[in-house]
């Protein structure tokens, strides 16, 4: 590759490092009460929120690890696509007006808040920070595993940079990671969410074109390659069959309504009515930025098929890849400055929520009260987090997609029947809630930890979900309703 090329991809990158550590300072001056740092004050437009819940959504997970599935299974993960297309709708419609107006009636600032104020409940409240601290950490370690991954591959290919191990690249990430979420909160993730939204979305089409553009005869030449090594890879299951793409299916959709990271976002609008024009927004541009994912992974295993370029030695790498060896070095940079931008900013907000579990919601339940001086403690543990998600990224041996999978699972699994369903369904009870959440934690982990593998491809996350769902159902109809407050019961009602 010629030089310039890596030198160009490398001068967006370090632009982009040096946006986020201004953005970052910028926020800190906007970024004075817990309020500011867990929910931007309250005071977010509809194109900034509509942009960073889709943002929130594609993150990492999906381009880094997105292309990484399509070259290593082919089609299948064209269903987490479209599952998280119809899920983000899903979870407009069951849960953003409820949030808002929980938000509006007590002040909340997190999830277990709205929890808190739904049921009653200390010990749901805290069951649910819990979930959301666990499920933190095996998604944030996908963000941070993906940021490294990147700037690998970018230092490698300048050839006065010497070779830069996995670790440091970790190290540097996880730095620069800290400093912009500890000095601007939840502010400096929605405001660097909208920048790289809308590039992304442009970004995407260009990166689709020259994928296709890549392989003799377009899509056309891709799927006589493909077809030739495995039918199976561009049927409508791909090599994971129909058991496990319709269990991917079940759990993006249903999953999208107990994403915290994303649907905490509902809360920080301006007015109540903003959830309706949000909408579109949200649902358009991650179908247009899901284009990168897909037309990266078919022409990467397309071109190793062909023997145009040599087997990756891990699937994650597709991505990188193909940007440093095929796309223009001028629309290289800005998507490797976007994929930074999408991971930083995911990883921003799971670290904000993930702050609040244990600065805020935790002692609340525990205690009755949140830490005093909040707003240093949950800096402090920000810190701490990032570290532990880091050290996780750096001895775990999956697949940044798989990660976030496991993360996307635990938070569906945990959290959806008691928010999604709960905060629509007078019926539900905290002990429901309890034993739903617990169940799926036990199940979610010991799948996950024996590294047991389901018949015909059925995913963990959706399995614990189906027993969290049956559990909170069960139990629900078989206890007394309990007392809803007189605010909350209208809010339900409306």
């Amino acid at each position: 590759m010629e030089a310039y090329r890596s030198v160009i991809i490398l001068c967006s990158v370090v632009i982009y490092m040096l946006m986020c550590i201004g953005v970052g300072l910028w926020a800190m001056r906007r970024t004075k009460s817990t309020h500011d740092f867990f929910m931007a004050g309250r005071h977010l437009g509809i194109l900034v929120t509509g942009v960073a819940v889709f943002s929130s959504t594609m993150s990492g997970f999906g381009f880094v690890g997105g292309p990484g599935l399509v070259y290593k299974m082919g089609v299948s993960s064209f269903w987490m696509v479209v599952s998280a297309s119809v899920g983000i709708s899903l979870s407009f419609f069951l849960l953003a007006k409820r949030l808002r107006l929980f938000a509006e009636l007590r002040e909340t600032i997190s999830l277990p808040d709205a929890v808190l104020v739904r049921y009653n409940s200390r010990s749901t409240s805290f069951l649910t920070a819990v979930a959301i601290l666990l499920g933190v950490m095996g998604y944030l370690a996908a963000q941070i595993g993906a940021m490294a991954i990147v700037l690998q591959t970018i230092l490698a290919e300048v050839s006065w940079i010497p070779s830069v191990p996995r670790e440091m690249c970790l190290v540097v990430s996880t730095a620069v990671l800290v400093f912009y979420c500890v000095s601007g909160g939840i502010v400096a993730s929605v405001y660097t969410d909208l920048v790289q939204g809308l590039i992304m979305v442009v970004a995407a089409l260009l990166v689709l074109l020259t994928a296709v553009a890549t392989v003799e005869n377009g899509m056309t030449g891709m799927s006589r390659i493909l077809l030739a090594d495995d039918p199976e890879s561009i049927g409508p299951w791909g090599t994971l069959g129909i058991v496990g793409c319709l269990s991917w299916y079940f759990v993006f959709v249903l999953g999208a309504c107990g994403q915290p990271h994303v649907i905490t976002k509902f809360m920080m609008t301006r007015r109540l009515g903003d959830a309706r024009h949000m909408l579109p927004v949200s649902v358009f541009g991650y179908a247009i930025s899901a284009l990168l994912w897909i037309g990266i992974g078919l022409s990467m295993r397309a071109l190793v098929l062909s023997g145009q370029e040599p087997p990756l030695l891990e699937a994650d790498n597709a991505a990188p890849q193909f940007l440093q060896h095929y796309a223009h070095p001028l629309l290289a940079g800005v998507v490797f400055a976007g994929l930074l931008a999408a991971i930083m900013s995911t990883a921003d907000s799971f670290l904000n929520i993930g702050a609040a579990a244990v600065v805020h919601d935790i002692p609340r339940a525990w205690r009755g009260r949140s830490l005093d001086n909040e707003l240093y403690w949950a800096r402090v543990a920000t810190v701490s987090i990032a570290a532990a998600a880091a050290m996780f990224a750096l001895f775990s041996e999956n697949l940044v997609a798989l990660l976030g999978a496991f993360g996307w699972g635990t938070f569906a699994a945990a959290i959806v029947p008691t928010v999604a369903i709960g905060f629509n369904w007078k019926r539900a009870t905290p002990m429901a809630c309890n034993l739903a959440i617990g169940a799926s934690l036990l199940v979610n982990f010991f799948l996950e930890v024996l590294q047991i593998k389901l018949p015909y491809g059925f995913h963990g996350g959706a399995f614990s979900l189906l027993i969290s769902l049956t559990i909170f159902y069960l139990v629900s109809v078989a206890t007394p309703p309990p007392p809803i407050d007189a605010d909350i019961d209208q809010a339900m009602d409306l």
